[in-house]
C-alpha cells in the first residue's frame, strides 16, 4: 500500500512539472533559490517582491516605490556659473585638461557639505513563513508564470503536497500569498519580519504583524521617508496565535496572508502622507474579497495589457529544461523559446514594475533589497531609465510609458533651478542622475556628471509616444516641457571658434573620455543629434498646434548651425567634434550612435555614408560588455539589418551571468534578470525592445517587415507590434519570407511597407507601388547636415538586401490582409 501511495504521489508531481514545463510562458526550477539573483520578481507598479521559494522558510524581500533616503530638495550648488564659463573658454582655447581639472575641482567627486549626489532606492525589508519540519522535502517545483502573473511553490512533506501561491494584486494593491496543502488541518508556519533600516520597529496589532521604519540620511539630506508594512493572514480552519513580534498559524486547511505596505510620500515634494492609514486602506479592501475572485481580478488587470503581444520563434525540447538550465545551455542548445520567453518577460517586468500614476522604474525597476544598492538604484538618464522604456510603444504597452511622462513633467520644474543657477539659462535642463526627490544638478563629480542632457534624451519619450499614437491632446499637454528643453540650448549652445557651429560646452561624450581622465568636451556627438531632436520635435509640434511661430523661427535658424556628423580618419562615426575616436576603446557606452537608435537620423537610404560609419563604429567597439549595453548593441544590430549579428547579441546576453557583483561582463541571472554585473534592469528592456526591432521597424519612412531576421528564426509569428502612425503588425513567417501580414490601423492615413519580397493584398484592400515621400505625417524623417567625412576615412559600404514599397490607404479601426508571395 505504501508503495501505490508513493506511486500515486510520483505520477502526480511528473503530471505538474511537466504539464507546467509545457507551458511555454513560466520561469520554473527545481530547487529554491539560494541568492536574491535567483529568486523571483512580482510588483504591480507600486509595491514588489522577491519570492525565494524555499520549502522551510519562505522569504519574501519586500519593496515599495517611494521608500528612498533622504528629504524632498533640489542638489543645484551655487556659485557654479563662472567655472562654467571658464571651462567653455578652456575648451575653445584647446586647454581640455585644464578644463577637466577645473569641472573635477568645481564639482569634486565626493558631494559637498551643503550638496547631495543623489538618494539611494531601498528596501522595506523580509517576510519570513517558517514551516517548521518542511526542511526534509520531495518532489520541488517553483516557477513564475508570466502569462498570469503568479509565482508558484509546490513540494511534498510526509506524503502531504504543499502548494504556494504569490502575486502582487495589480486589482487591489497588495501581495497576496495563499498556501494550501491536500490534507485537511495541514497548513502550520510561523509568520515574522525584518528589515536593515536603523530606525525600525516590529509589533502586533489587531492581527495585524507590522513593520514601521524611517530612511537613511544621506550627504546632507534627512531620512524622513517614513513606512508601514501591514501584514494579516486569513485562515480557513486551525488557529492564530498573536505575539509581541510574530504570529502562528496551526492546524489550517488554508490559509491567506495579505501584505500591504505604503509611505509618507505625496509627491517628490510633499511627505505629509500617513503610511499607516493608506496601508490599511490597502489592506481592508483586499481581506474583503475572496481568494478565487482577487486572483481573478489580478490576473484580468495583468493580461489586458501582456495578452496584446505574442511572439513565437519555434521550440525545441530545451523548453523541457529548468530556466537556468537552459540559459546555461543557450549558446550550445538551439532554444528559440527562450528568446521568446525573454522578450515576454521585458513586459512582464514592465507591467509589473510602470503601472499609471506610479514612479517610473528605476535602475532596478522596482525590486532591491539593499540599503546602498549599486550607483543608489537611481535614474540614470544618459541611457539606462531611457532604455527602460523602449518596448512600451512597440510592443503594445503604451500607457505604461506615463511614470515616465509624469517624472519629466516633475524635472521640468525642479530643472529650472538648475538651468537658471548653473547656467544663467532660461527653460530647465537635468544632469545624468536624478531619484525620487527630483533633482536635477551634478551627480558624481566633474566628470561623469558633466552632462546637462538628461532632460534633452527623456523627452524623445514623450515625442515618441506622440508618433505612435497620434494623441494631439497629449501633444498640447507636454508642449510646454518640449518647449522648455528647448529654450535651455537656445540660450547655452555656444559657438566654437573653427567652424563657428553652435554646440553645447560643457558637456560629455557619457563616461567615456578622449585622453587619460579628461572627458569634458564640447559639442559631442550625441550631444549634437539631442540638441537637433528636441529643436525638431519643438518646431513641429508648434507648427501642430499652431502656436509659438516666432520661437520655431528662432529654432529653424538654429538648427541650421549645428555641427553634422561626421567620418572620421578610421572610418567611423566620430565621437567628438575632433577626430580623437580610438580603434581599440571598448568603452561600454556608444553615446554616438544614439543617432542611429533610439533616433532616426542615420538611414542606409538617406545618408548610408553615415550607416556604414556607425557599423564601423559598432565593430570597433566588440560586442562583449555590460548587459545594458549589449540590449543596446541589440537594437543598433537590427538598425543596421544584420540579424545574425544581432542574434549573436542576444546570445552573449543569454549567458550566466558571473557571480561576482563587479566588471563589464553582462550576462543573464538564473532568474532571466540582466547583469551589469550586478543587477540592472535595463538589460532586459533593451533587449526586449531589441527583438521587436529585428521584425518591425518604422523609423525610416515605412514599415520595415522583418528588417534583421536571423537565420536561427527560420519561422515564427508575431502578434500585436505597435508601429508609429498607430500601425498593430502581425506577422507569420516560413523560410524568412513572410507568408501573411496583418495590419490593424488606429488612426487611418497612408500606410507604406517596405519588404524584400512581393506582396499580395486580400479583398478589396488597396495596394500600389510606393513613389515619393510617404504622405503619412508620422513617418516624417529628418533632413539632417550632409556629414563631414576626413580626407583619410575608408569605408566599407555595407550590401543591403534589395527591397520593395508598397502603399495602402487605410481607415481608422480597419483591418487588412496582406499574402506575401
Amino acid at each position: 500500500m505504501r508503495i501505490i501511495s508513493c506511486l500515486l504521489l510520483l505520477l502526480v508531481f511528473i503530471d505538474r512539472v511537466y504539464g507546467q514545463r509545457n507551458q511555454d510562458l513560466r520561469l520554473w526550477y527545481d530547487k529554491p533559490a539560494t541568492n536574491w539573483n535567483e529568486a523571483l520578481p512580482i510588483g504591480n507598479g507600486r509595491v514588489a517582491a522577491m519570492v525565494f521559494g524555499t520549502a522551510g522558510t519562505e522569504r519574501l524581500q519586500l519593496n515599495e516605490e517611494t521608500v528612498w533616503a533622504g528629504e524632498p530638495g533640489n542638489n543645484v550648488p551655487g556659485g557654479t556659473y563662472d567655472s562654467i564659463v571658464k571651462m567653455r573658454k578652456l575648451l575653445f582655447e584647446g586647454r581640455y585638461k585644464d578644463a577637466q581639472d577645473l569641472s573635477n575641482r568645481t564639482f569634486p567627486r565626493q558631494a559637498a557639505k551643503d550638496n547631495n549626489y543623489g538618494m539611494q532606492y531601498q528596501p522595506v525589508g523580509n517576510l519570513y513563513i517558517h514551516f517548521p519540519g518542511h526542511e526534509k522535502h520531495s518532489y520541488y517545483y517553483r516557477d513564475l508564470d508570466i502569462q498570469n502573473a503568479v509565482s508558484t511553490v509546490s513540494y511534498t512533506v510526509n506524503g502531504i503536497s504543499f502548494r504556494r501561491e504569490m502575486f502582487a494584486s495589480l486589482a487591489d494593491g497588495v501581495i497576496i500569498v495563499r498556501l494550501t496543502a491536500d490534507k485537511p488541518n495541514s497548513i502550520n508556519c510561523v509568520l515574522s519580519t525584518n528589515t536593515l533600516h536603523k530606525v525600525r520597529n516590529v509589533k502586533t496589532q489587531n492581527n495585524n504583524l507590522v513593520l514601521t521604519g524611517t530612511t537613511s540620511s544621506v550627504d546632507n539630506k534627512t531620512g524622513r521617508v517614513n513606512f508601514e508594512a501591514q501584514i494579516r493572514p486569513m485562515v480557513e480552519g486551525g488557529n492564530i496565535l498573536v505575539s509581541d513580534t510574530s504570529i502562528t498559524i496551526s492546524g489550517a486547511n488554508a490559509a491567506t496572508v495579505y501584505i500591504s505596505m505604503a509611505s509618507n510620500v505625496v509627491s517628490y515634494k510633499d511627505i505629509s502622507g500617513d503610511p499607516a492609514s493608506k496601508a490599511s486602506k490597502f489592506l481592508t479592501a483586499a481581506i474583503a474579497k475572496n481568494y478565487a475572485v482577487a486572483k481573478a481580478a489580478h490576473i484580468k488587470s495583468y493580461r489586458k495589457y501582456f495578452d496584446r503581444a505574442t511572439l513565437d520563434l519555434g521550440s525545441t525540447d530545451q523548453v523541457k529544461k529548468p530556466t537556468d538550465v537552459r540559459v546555461a545551455e543557450f549558446s550550445n542548445h538551439p532554444d528559440p523559446q527562450l528568446v521568446s520567453l525573454y522578450f515576454q518577460f521585458g513586459r512582464y517586468l514592465m507591467i509589473s514594475g510602470s503601472q499609471p500614476g506610479t514612479q517610473p522604474t528605476n535602475l532596478q525597476g522596482k525590486w532591491n533589497e539593499r540599503l546602498s544598492p549599486p550607483w543608489d538604484s537611481k535614474y540614470t538618464i544618459n541611457i539606462n531609465t531611457e532604455m527602460n522604456y523602449w518596448p512600451a510603444e512597440n510592443t503594445n504597452l503604451s500607457e505604461l510609458h506615463q511614470p515616465l511622462f509624469d517624472m519629466i513633467r516633475d524635472l521640468s520644474v525642479t530643472g529650472k533651478e538648475s538651468a537658471a543657477k548653473m547656467y544663467r539659462a532660461r527653460g530647465w535642463n537635468t544632469h545624468h542622475n536624478t531619484d525620487l526627490w527630483r533633482i536635477t544638478g551634478i551627480v558624481d563629480g566633474g566628470f561623469y556628471g558633466m552632462w546637462p542632457m538628461g532632460g534633452a534624451w527623456l523627452t524623445q519619450h514623450m515625442w515618441y509616444h506622440y508618433m505612435y499614437t497620434g494623441n494631439k491632446s497629449f501633444l498640447k499637454e507636454v508642449y510646454p516641457v518640449l518647449k522648455g528643453a528647448a529654450t535651455f540650448y537656445v540660450d547655452v549652445l555656444q559657438e566654437e571658434p573653427t567652424n563657428k557651429w553652435l554646440v553645447v560646452a560643457p558637456s560629455m561624450s557619457p563616461e567615456n573620455s578622449y585622453q587619460s581622465g579628461v572627458g569634458v568636451s564640447a559639442g559631442t556627438t550625441i550631444d549634437n543629434q539631442l540638441v537637433f531632436d528636441v529643436f525638431s520635435n519643438a518646431i513641429t509640434a508648434a507648427s501642430i498646434l499652431n502656436t509659438d511661430k516666432a520661437f520655431a523661427d528662432t529654432l529653424k535658424m538654429m538648427i541650421k548651425r549645428l555641427p553634422p556628423m561626421q567620418v572620421g580618419q578610421h572610418g567611423q562615426l566620430q565621437e567628438w567634434l575632433q577626430d580623437w575616436d580610438r580603434p581599440n576603446d571598448k568603452h561600454r557606452h556608444i553615446s554616438h550612435l544614439y543617432g542611429l537608435y533610439p533616433a532616426n537620423q542615420i538611414s542606409p537610404y538617406r545618408n548610408p555614408q553615415l550607416f556604414d560609419a556607425a557599423r564601423t563604429s559598432l565593430i570597433n567597439r566588440g560586442d562583449k560588455s555590460t548587459g545594458w549595453s549589449m540590449g543596446w548593441k541589440v537594437n543598433w544590430w537590427a538598425r543596421l539589418q544584420d540579424g545574425n549579428r544581432a542574434y549573436k547579441l542576444i546570445s552573449d546576453q543569454l549567458t550566466p551571468a558571473p557571480i561576482d557583483d563587479k566588471g563589464e561582463s553582462g550576462g543573464t541571472y538564473p532568474n532571466l534578470l540582466d547583469a551589469h554585473p550586478p543587477f540592472q534592469i535595463d538589460g532586459n528592456f533593451g533587449c526586449t525592445a531589441g527583438i521587436a526591432e529585428m521584425l518591425v521597424q518604422s523609423h525610416d519612412g515605412a514599415i520595415h517587415i522583418l528588417p534583421a531576421i536571423p537565420d536561427a528564426w527560420p519561422a515564427g509569428s508575431v502578434k500585436g507590434l505597435v508601429t508609429r502612425g498607430g500601425f498593430v503588425v502581425d506577422i507569420t513567417w516560413k523560410n524568412r519570407k513572410v507568408e501573411t501580414l496583418v495590419i490593424t490601423s488606429k488612426l487611418g492615413g497612408n500606410c507604406r511597407i517596405r519588404i524584400h519580397d512581393d506582396l499580395q493584398a486580400s479583398g478589396k484592400t488597396k495596394l500600389v507601388k510606393a513613389t515619393g515621400s510617404n504622405a503619412n505625417p508620422f513617418f516624417a524623417i529628418p533632413e539632417i547636415k550632409q556629414p563631414l567625412i576626413s580626407g583619410k576615412s575608408k569605408l566599407n559600404e555595407v550590401k543591403l538586401k534589395p527591397v520593395k514599397e508598397y502603399d495602402m490607404p487605410t481607415r481608422a479601426g480597419q483591418q487588412y490582409v496582406l499574402k506575401g508571395l
